[in-house]
């Protein structure tokens, strides 16, 4: 039996996206005290905290799931999580190139990794559309909208998502998304 969406609509969808929230948020309070903590030479804390944030990151997900705040069919997302994730290969390295400007070597050096991570994820993206071959979305006649933040591309109807619509990968509002040419 799948739990998706099983508070959706609910008096308990309030509390599962407090709570998926709650938890995301802990997971990059950790994922930082992680780095702190290594950066202090504490590296037993820092594989504690490490822990921690795997683990609040699972905890929201699970409240995601709850309220469906992704499709369960999922394959239409992960075409536009590959995009997203090919453009932030290319948004990182020209963030990176601003703080090597600014002086912040050290931070832009670790950014120009994250670049190619991010790269990689739209690699690992494409090869499980290519592995799992999801029947083709049609987009003839659809409407494509790009989040001007992260390049998350949205098929479909855009005014016909509430006005509090959030790009679910950055979290910006529809009032980012432009209409793809």
């Amino acid at each position: 039996m799948s739990l998706h969406g099983i508070t959706k609509g609910t008096p308990l969808e309030p509390i599962a996206e407090m709570m998926a929230k709650g938890e995301a948020n802990g997971t990059m309070m950790y994922y930082a005290l992680a780095r702190l903590a290594k950066e202090q030479g504490l590296e037993d804390a820092s594989k504690t905290f490490i822990e921690a944030a795997n683990q609040e990151a699972v905890h929201a997900g699970f409240y995601a799931t709850l309220n469906a705040k992704y499709p369960q069919d999922f394959w239409g997302l992960v075409r536009g999580l590959m995009a997203a994730e090919y453009h932030g290969d290319t948004a990182i390295k020209e963030l990176a190139d601003k703080f090597r400007a600014a002086g912040l070597k050290e931070a832009a050096d670790e950014m120009e990794i994250f670049a190619k991570q991010e790269g990689h994820h739209g690699e690992m993206l494409e090869g499980l559309l290519k592995k799992y071959k999801p029947e083709a979305l049609d987009v003839s006649g659809k409407k494509i909208y790009v989040c001007g933040c992260c390049g998350f591309e949205y098929i479909g109807d855009l005014d016909a998502e509430p006005e509090d619509y959030v790009c679910p990968i950055c979290g910006m509002q529809k009032k980012v998304f432009k209409l793809k040419a």
